[in-house]
C-alpha cells in the first residue's frame, strides 16, 4: 500500500466469525482508515446467485451500499435496482439505468417523491396502506403497484414486519378491493421475511400467502404477475443464520408448488448484503492505548489482578461501525496464544463510541492495524463525520483470477 513500508501486526476480525491474525504492510505515516473493495467478490457472488436463484431477477438494494463503482459493476452484470427514495432513484438513473429496471420499494412515500417517480416514469412501486393508494391515485394513477404483506421470521436478526406490510388474511384483500375501486392496477405481491433469516419456513408461508392473494387479486381484475421475495440474504457463511443455498432450496421448492401453472410470472428479489457485505474490508489503525486492570473491562472483580488494554482506533460507531447500533453486528476476532482482556473504542469524544466491549486478543502497539472483514453492508452508507472525523477512503482491488 506504499513504498516506505514496515511490518505491522494486523489483527484480523470478522463481524460474524473468526479469522487468524496475519501480517500486513502499510505505508509509514498512513493513519487514516480505509476500505478495500474487491470487485472480484461481487462477480463471484453474482455467479452464486445465478446458480441457485436463476429465475429471480436481482434488484440490488441501493440502501445497503450505494458506492458508485459497486452500482456500476452490478448494472453491467445485469442487475436491476431497489430504490427507497428520490435520491437513490437519481443516483441509479445517473448511471444510465432506465426507469423500468427500478422498483420503488418503499411502502410509505411523500407526495413529492411520488411526483418525482411519475416524472421519471419509475412505475413499479410498493404500498401497504390505504393512504398510499389515495396518494398514488392522485399523483401517479398509472403506476404499477406491488402490495407488500407482513410475513416475517420472528427469530431473524432484523425482523421487519413490525414497520411494514399489510396483514395477509384480511388487510391485504381489503387493499386489493380498494385499489380495484380506485381503478389502480396491482401487479403483484412483495414480502421481506427479515434480514438474517433463522427459519426458512417463513419463505414457504410467505409464498403460499402470495399465491392466495394472486388468485384473489385476479378475481378483482388486477394483472397479478410480480412476486417480490425481498432481501436479507446472507453475504457470507455465518453459522448463526440460514445459508443462502438453503434459502434458495426452500424458495424454489415452494415456487414450484404454488406457482407451477403461472407461465408469465415475473420473479424479483432484493439482495443487498448478499453482494456488498463481503466485498468490502475495513482497515483501522490503533491511535492510542491504555493499560488498565482487566476488571475495568470485564466488570468482574476476579480479573482485578490481570492486565487489560483499552485500544482506540480511527473509526467507530459514528462512522463505519454504526452497523453495531443499527444492524446488530458484533465484531469478533480469534485470539493468539498471547492474549489479554481488551476493549476497542472509536476516535470520537463520546463514550457511546465503543466498537468491542470486551474480548481477548494479543497486545497491540500504536500504529498497528486491525482488519475487519464483511464490512460492506449498512456500514459507511449510514456513517457520519461526527467530531470532524472523515469517512474512510476506498481502494479498489480485483484478483487476477477474477479478471
Amino acid at each position: 500500500l506504499g513504498e516506505n513500508t514496515r511490518d505491522r501486526n494486523i489483527a484480523q476480525t470478522d463481524l460474524n466469525g473468526d479469522q487468524d491474525y496475519d501480517l500486513c504492510r502499510c505505508s509509514e505515516g498512513h493513519d487514516e482508515p480505509f476500505y478495500t473493495f474487491d470487485i472480484g467478490h461481487v462477480l463471484r457472488q453474482h455467479s452464486l446467485w445465478l446458480k441457485y436463484m436463476p429465475r429471480f431477477q436481482p434488484y440490488y438494494a441501493v440502501k445497503c451500499n450505494s458506492h458508485k463503482l459497486l452500482l456500476t459493476v452490478l448494472e453491467m452484470l445485469g442487475c436491476n435496482f431497489d430504490c427507497a427514495s428520490k435520491n437513490e432513484i437519481e443516483r441509479v438513473m445517473s448511471l444510465g439505468v432506465p426507469a423500468d429496471r427500478i422498483i420503488y420499494a418503499n411502502p410509505c412515500k411523500t407526495a413529492n417523491y411520488i411526483r418525482h417517480a411519475a416524472a421519471c416514469r419509475v412505475e413499479k412501486m410498493t404500498f401497504d396502506n390505504e393512504e398510499e393508494l389515495y396518494k398514488v391515485k392522485k399523483l401517479f394513477p398509472d403506476a404499477t403497484l406491488v402490495l407488500r404483506i407482513a410475513v416475517s421470521d420472528p427469530t431473524a436478526v432484523c425482523p421487519l414486519n413490525l414497520k411494514f406490510g399489510s396483514e395477509p388474511s384480511q388487510g391485504a384483500p381489503a387493499l386489493l378491493r380498494l385499489a380495484a375501486a380506485l381503478e389502480l392496477k396491482v401487479a403483484g405481491i412483495s414480502f421481506h421475511v427479515g434480514s438474517g433469516c433463522r427459519d426458512p419456513v417463513a419463505y414457504a408461508v410467505a409464498i403460499e400467502h402470495a399465491k392466495n392473494l394472486f388468485d384473489y387479486g385476479r378475481t378483482l381484475g388486477h394483472p397479478m404477475h410480480i412476486l417480490d421475495i425481498g432481501g436479507g440474504f446472507p453475504g457470507h457463511d455465518n453459522p448463526d443464520v440460514v445459508a443462502f443455498e438453503t434459502i434458495a432450496e426452500i424458495v424454489n421448492k415452494n415456487l414450484d408448488i404454488h406457482f407451477a401453472s403461472d407461465s408469465n410470472l415475473t420473479l424479483i428479489a432484493e439482495p443487498g448484503r448478499f453482494y456488498a457485505e463481503s466485498s468490502f474490508t475495513l482497515y483501522c489503525s490503533v491511535i492510542a492505548s491504555t493499560r488498565v486492570s482487566a476488571d475495568r473491562i470485564t466488570k468482574n472483580e476476579s480479573n482485578s489482578s490481570e492486565v487489560g488494554y483499552m485500544y482506540y482506533i480511527n473509526d467507530g460507531v459514528y462512522g463505519s461501525f454504526n452497523c453495531i447500533l443499527y444492524d446488530h453486528c458484533q465484531p469478533s476476532g480469534k485470539p493468539s496464544l498471547d492474549y489479554c482482556w481488551t476493549s476497542i473504542w472509536g476516535p470520537t469524544c463520546d463514550s457511546l463510541d465503543l466498537v468491542v466491549s470486551k474480548c481477548k486478543m494479543a497486545p497491540l502497539n500504536e500504529g498497528d492495524w486491525l482488519v475487519f472483514g464483511n464490512m460492506g453492508a449498512y456500514t459507511f452508507a449510514a456513517g457520519s463525520e461526527f467530531n470532524g472525523f472523515p469517512r474512510p477512503t476506498m481502494i479498489v482491488v480485483c484478483s487476477e483470477e477474477d479478471l
